[in-house]
């Protein structure tokens, strides 16, 4: 007897040419994108006040992520010609669509990391699918 397989999600509605979703997907979901794109929120930064605001992130992986931005339209960068050189970055209004859903994303993020780390810790514990999530009771499993 086989069972008959059943496709379900978003993937399934792109068309053939999806792995171009992917890649967009790839990029907005980064957590250095949504830390980038919620930190410039609606003003003009100088890269080093994007560097000081970022903890974590290095030159290198915050310029590769404004240049990635910017190919993507997400981001302008505006260099000034004076001395010492200052470059500013700003959100474009493609870029303020995506901030909408990033935002929520970080929001979600701040709001649950206390339950995130509880059930990382009973998984550390007892191991993987040997017990309820911590608040299974009100989450339960479909």
């Amino acid at each position: 007897m086989t069972v008959e397989r059943v496709l379900a999600g978003p993937c399934v509605a792109w068309p053939e040419d999806s792995s171009f979703i992917r890649e967009v997907l790839d990029r907005t979901g980064d957590k250095w994108t949504v830390l980038v794109m919620t930190t410039l929120g609606d003003r003009t930064l100088r890269y080093s006040d994007l560097l000081a605001s970022i903890p974590g992130i290095s030159q290198r992986m915050l310029t590769v992520t404004l240049k990635a931005l910017e190919r993507d339209g997400l981001v302008v960068r505006q260099a000034h010609a004076e001395m010492p050189p200052r470059v500013d970055y700003r959100v474009t209004d493609l870029g303020r669509s995506l901030q909408v859903a990033v935002m929520q994303l970080a929001q979600w993020a701040a709001e649950n990391h206390a339950a995130v780390a509880a059930n990382r810790a009973l998984h550390e514990r007892i191991g993987v699918g040997r017990a309820r999530s911590v608040d299974a009771d009100t989450h339960p499993a479909g």
